[in-house]
């Protein structure tokens, strides 16, 4: 890993903040522990004053409060939520931004309105093809004045899962994760869902918003048109055994049988294999996996290690879903340090 980290990525890295591994032991992330990334500032949001409107390619324009949200059906998803810059720190060449290492992930309960319901009651026009969200926060990138702004199309936004989330884990959002109310889309990668939301606007043409053209794409060079980051790879991490140095993190576990234990998820499919590596990945054995007991949040992993030899030792794990995709060994780099899903390195002493 590239340790030249400027003075700008560490003012990055102190507004936004990652998931202590070992909350990996929760099967569902209290909020406080949640990862975050704010692109811009945190919205003074009045919630009596605050409102959502619905507007463009609809038959019925739409002005909704927070109490009008409320009183529409609601429903539950609990979805594990992930940067798309997770690993990116790991990346050679190094890439400039927020220098996530493992921990920008977290798996939580969301209640709100499904979209879908808003949408049909304003009545989306046959010429419509995506939906656009636009958040209260406003700042520059790249030289680019904008709200946060992210879309989608038309049938993804259409599904049953597909949030206007206002609580998370049973408690009215906080303010740094998106109060009054946000975007929830599970299975892609935290970007697309939208905080502090001000309006969804229904057009005609495909969205060429920054967030769009310009971010959040796979891209080799800055000529490179690239192609969109989309839906969160799978992944596995597991919870650091034994005890940590304070400067290196690295761990210390006494000899004997070792519980190691995580979780894993994947945007595309569920998760149908977990293996664990004990020898800086020559070998894998597979682990035992949990009940899959939602479609979109993480799954439980456990693998009983016999550590019985005091020695030097690097741990890894990988994860592969129901559609094939499995973590490569080394993840390719580009330009945005995207989708860095490379296997976890552990490294541990056996005393």
């Amino acid at each position: 890993m590239d340790a030249a980290i400027s003075q700008d990525e560490l003012q990055l890295a102190a507004r936004n903040h990652g998931m202590p591994l070992e909350a990996l032991r929760y099967p569902i992330t209290p909020a406080g522990l949640h990862y975050l990334l704010i692109h811009y500032d945190i919205p003074d949001v009045d919630a009596d004053r605050w409102t959502l409107s619905v507007e463009e390619r609809v038959a019925k324009p739409l002005t909704l409060s927070l109490a009008d949200l409320r009183e529409r059906p609601s429903r539950e998803v609990t979805a594990a939520m992930e940067c798309a810059g997770n690993g990116r720190a790991f990346l050679a060449p190094h890439v400039v931004s927020q220098p996530w290492l493992l921990e920008a992930v977290g798996n939580a309960t969301w209640t709100g309105v499904p979209l879908r319901l808003i949408l049909e009651e304003a009545k989306v026009l046959d010429d419509a093809v995506e939906v656009v969200f636009t958040g209260l926060d406003r700042g520059i990138e790249k030289g680019v004045e904008q709200s946060y702004q992210r879309s989608l199309e038309l049938d993804l936004a259409l599904t049953d899962d597909v949030l206007l989330a206002y609580e998370m884990n049973g408690a009215p959002l906080l303010p740094q994760h998106g109060f009054p109310l946000r975007l929830l889309v599970p299975g892609w990668y935290g970007m697309t869902s939208v905080k502090w939301l001000a309006s969804i606007s229904v057009i005609a043409k495909p969205f060429q918003g920054y967030q769009h053209t310009a971010a959040y794409r796979y891209r080799g060079t800055e000529e490179d048109e690239g192609t969109p980051v989309t839906r969160i790879q799978p992944r596995a991490l597991m919870v650091p055994p034994g005890i940590p140095d304070f400067n290196t993190r690295e761990r210390t576990v006494p000899a004997g049988l070792c519980l190691l234990e995580g979780r894993a998820w994947s945007g595309w499919a569920p998760i149908s294999r977990v293996e664990v590596s004990t020898d800086d990945g020559e070998t894998w054995a597979d682990a035992e996996l949990e009940p899959l007991e939602t479609r979109w949040g993480w799954r439980g992993w456990r693998f009983e290690w016999a550590a019985d030899e005091p020695g030097e030792y690097v741990l890894c794990c990988r994860a592969q879903d129901e559609a094939g995709n499995v973590q490569p060994d080394e993840a390719a780099w580009n330009l945005g340090g995207y989708s860095n899903n490379s296997p976890q390195r552990v490294r541990v002493t056996v005393e």
